[in-house]
């Protein structure tokens, strides 16, 4: 990295924006440069790289479908909850297009609209082996068969 930062054209290319987005989302404060902010005619902003993987997750919401008013209001909540001015440089985000979830941790998932409303979350993998576990428990004798996902067959007895 640069001492000075990066440059306009450097950071469009790198977040894959134009230069008018790039300005609109500086001039409206959605992410400014915390190097150098632009001062009259010829000056340039400089961003630091944290600056430039908040704008890349900016870029990734829209692209997976998220207005820029809802991201907008994601960062201000984001930032107020977490107290920091980089809310999206200190938190994993996932959306499914209608809204934006914070994952703060493994086993934290809130919406971020709903101010912190949790989210349940299932990982397959854990629970797959857990049952395996357990058939192993209940039919110790029949291994072979618990190891391929097929519970054992009871058999029948003659009467």
């Amino acid at each position: 990295m640069s001492q000075d930062g990066y440059r306009a054209p450097q950071v469009c290319k790198l977040v894959d924006i134009t230069y008018r987005q790039l300005d609109y989302w500086a001039r409206t404060g959605l992410i400014t440069p915390s190097i150098q902010s632009a001062q009259g005619s010829g000056s340039q902003r400089r961003y630091a790289f944290a600056d430039i993987v908040q704008l890349k997750v900016v870029k990734r919401l829209l692209d997976a479908g998220m207005s820029l008013k809802k991201i907008r209001q994601a960062i201000d909540i984001l930032a107020q909850q977490m107290q920091t001015d980089s809310p999206l440089a200190d938190v994993t985000l996932l959306s499914d297009g209608n809204t934006i979830y914070a994952a703060h941790n493994p086993s934290e998932v809130v919406d971020v609209f709903r101010r912190g409303q949790g989210v349940f979350g299932i990982a397959v993998g854990p629970v797959e082996d857990e049952l395996q576990g357990q058939l192993h428990e209940l039919f110790p004798e029949s291994e072979e068969e618990v190891a391929v996902g097929t519970p054992p067959a009871k058999t029948a007895e003659a009467t």
